[in-house]
């Protein structure tokens, strides 16, 4: 397949409320560095701002990010209002708050609920807006509701400085518990063909009855998380790949964009050839066969 000439568009679009997006997205993480966060070694600024202009070019409209994604020398959301602002119309910026990262790299204690403004304001700040299209709650495992977090990120929606609510880090309980204070609008949890989890399974099925994005993260790296995308594909995944003259990752990403019409994938990276092979990905169709070949590690799991 000619990556060089598919768009964003070709993996169809979704609502994240009343904002539409691309299904194919782009995520900002890889931005900063080999790896995220303290991991690798800093990226060329210049490159990681060709990638983001270079995904707007694709037809990308919707890129997930954050104030704790940064590395010793760049900055995610820096980059974002560097390459992009003034923003196109049509792009919708999803941040997340909850986690802390000090200036020196090291993570801190994540936010309670009184911390959340100032996270809201930092990602304002950075992106350079009066408002923020979308902001997940990542909840940290020391929190077992998210009652009150999510609950002050819905005054900080009611006081316009977010238009839409999402949640991330999940179980099916805390959808439930977000719901009943304020509308979501997305739903971000790890998510990937070789890691079989039940309650993200619950989750993605409970969103699709909704009518709320499901956005998988680390669906290419794999058990590769935050260190970037992984190379162990098995032969069922390698098999697809060749039929389809396609790379295991654009595989994975085709998988997880399969998984049904309210699931989005944001797979990034901070190379302009990944980038277009993520991209084209979206126009990968599998039949119903490669998926049942591919879904194999999740019904053995189960």
């Amino acid at each position: 397949m000619n990556s060089q000439t598919i768009t964003a568009d070709a993996a169809g679009t979704w609502k994240l409320g009343d904002l539409p997006v691309h299904r194919l997205g782009f995520g900002a993480m890889r931005l900063t560095g080999s790896a995220a966060f303290h991991h690798g070694t800093p990226s060329d600024r210049a490159r990681s701002i060709a990638v983001l202009r270079k995904a707007i070019d694709l037809g990308v409209n919707h890129i997930d990010t954050a104030a704790f994604y940064f590395s010793s020398l760049r900055s995610a959301n820096e980059l974002i209002n560097s390459a992009l602002a003034p923003y196109p119309d049509d792009l919708v910026i999803v941040t997340k708050v909850g986690p802390y990262r000090a200036y020196d790299g090291e993570w801190g204690t994540s936010a309670r609920p009184e911390d959340l403004r100032g996270h809201v304001e930092e990602n304002l700040r950075q992106l350079g807006r009066d408002h923020l299209d979308v902001v997940n709650l990542r909840r940290m495992p020391r929190y077992d509701s998210i009652a009150e977090h999510f609950g002050a990120l819905a005054e900080l929606r009611e006081a316009g400085l977010i238009r839409h609510l999402g949640i991330s880090n999940v179980t099916p309980r805390h959808l439930a518990e977000a719901r009943a204070i304020a509308p979501v609008v997305c739903v971000q949890n790890r998510y990937a063909l070789d890691r079989p989890d039940p309650d993200s399974d619950e989750l993605l099925r409970l969103c699709g009855e909704q009518g709320i994005a499901f956005v998988p993260f680390y669906a290419v790296a794999g058990e590769a998380a935050e260190r970037g995308a992984t190379t162990v594909h098995d032969e069922d995944v390698r098999a697809v790949a060749r039929a389809h003259g396609a790379s295991p990752a654009q595989i994975r990403i085709a998988w997880t964009l399969h998984q049904g019409p309210h699931v989005l994938a944001i797979p990034g990276t901070g190379n302009p050839d990944h980038l277009a092979e993520n991209v084209a990905a979206g126009a990968i169709r599998l039949t119903d066969e490669e998926l049942t070949r591919l879904d194999r590690p999740r019904r053995e799991a189960g």
